[in-house]
């Protein structure tokens, strides 16, 4: 317990150190040089290989943590003590105790806080929460709440029960497993593939403009520039029907990948949609370097879950029209 707290106390004040809240991240060089294993053989910060999110810190602040950006060394043991005595395998504050279909020795949340402290992954809002909806937002949340659970047709499914997609950022956000995402770089382009349901973003280098405004897609449309040692990702033209966290096709998506050690990635990302949220907000986390290769997401639109979904939806409409 005693070695496990002041590991904690450790690693929280070194990242913590470098850790950027706003704005761009500090390079990995504190004189602004790189050695020449952080670069690319074409001379660009090098973010190749395989890169862990996961961890039982949440998106947004719990309520027991008010006014605390910053969890003490307690508090963090605490708190994963807390989240691993859940019956569900789930983290503490992932919602309410539910039947889930997953065994929960199959999860892979992690057991362990971020270990910068953080008690949210939101930074900004300072309050590490999702800003208030706008009023057309918020009847928008409230008609599709009200059909929550259709299944009329695979239409009425969401995107990832379809096996389409987890969505962006959503996607990059730790998750119940498959917490890997794949870096790989040319000098034109940056792949980045995630490991959850197999998305893969092709982002060009080379500042082509923006695709037409007509044109609409899942992952938005990325177009990607340096800033110092951070490989910044801008994204527009998102598909209404992708709405991360009830967000209109009006995304712009602002994403940061900053190298900060050799085996850390500190990942950022910015929403801004006016049509949506009253203010922009932001997310900031550590990623790991991983010891794992990708495993394939077996999972497809015409996988039987879905059509089992369906086929059990008719036979409960026809035991509900029996007398």
């Amino acid at each position: 317990m005693q070695k496990r707290l002041n590991r904690l106390v450790v690693t929280a004040i070194l990242i913590l150190a470098i850790l950027p809240i706003t704005g761009t991240a500090q390079s990995i060089s504190s004189a602004g040089s790189q050695s020449e294993s952080t670069l690319t053989p074409w001379g660009d910060p090098n973010l190749q290989g395989v890169w862990d999110r996961r961890t039982i810190t949440p998106l947004q602040r719990p309520a027991q943590f008010v006014g605390k950006p910053i969890l003490t060394a307690e508090e963090i043991l605490a708190y994963e003590k807390a989240s691993a005595a859940r019956p569900d395998g789930r983290p503490l504050d992932y919602g309410r105790v539910g039947i889930t279909v997953h065994d929960p020795d199959d999860l892979d949340y992690g057991k362990e806080v971020l270990p910068t402290g953080q008690s949210s992954l939101i930074v900004d809002p300072p309050d590490g929460r999702i800003p208030t909806y706008t009023p057309a937002a918020t009847e928008k949340r409230a008609t599709r709440a009200k059909i929550r659970g259709r299944a009329d047709s695979w239409l009425d499914r969401g995107l990832s029960e379809r096996c389409i997609t987890w969505g962006i950022p959503g996607g990059l956000l730790p998750q119940a497993y498959n917490n890997n995402i794949l870096i790989l770089q040319t000098p034109a382009t940056v792949i980045i593939i995630n490991e959850m349901i197999h998305d893969v973003r092709v982002v060009p280098m080379d500042g082509r403009p923006h695709i037409p405004s007509t044109i609409r897609q899942w992952h938005g449309d990325p177009r990607g520039h340096w800033e110092g040692d951070t490989l910044v990702v801008e994204s527009t033209n998102f598909s209404a029907k992708a709405s991360f966290r009830g967000a209109s096709e009006n995304l712009h998506l602002t994403e940061r990948f900053t190298r900060i050690a050799d085996n850390t990635l500190q990942y950022e990302f910015t929403v801004k949609d006016p049509s949506t949220w009253v203010e922009p907000w932001s997310v900031a986390f550590p990623m790991f370097r991983g010891d794992q290769p990708l495993y394939e997401f077996a999972c497809h639109e015409g996988n039987y879950a879905l059509a089992n979904i369906l086929r059990i939806a008719r036979n409960l409409e026809k035991q509900a029209a029996q007398p």
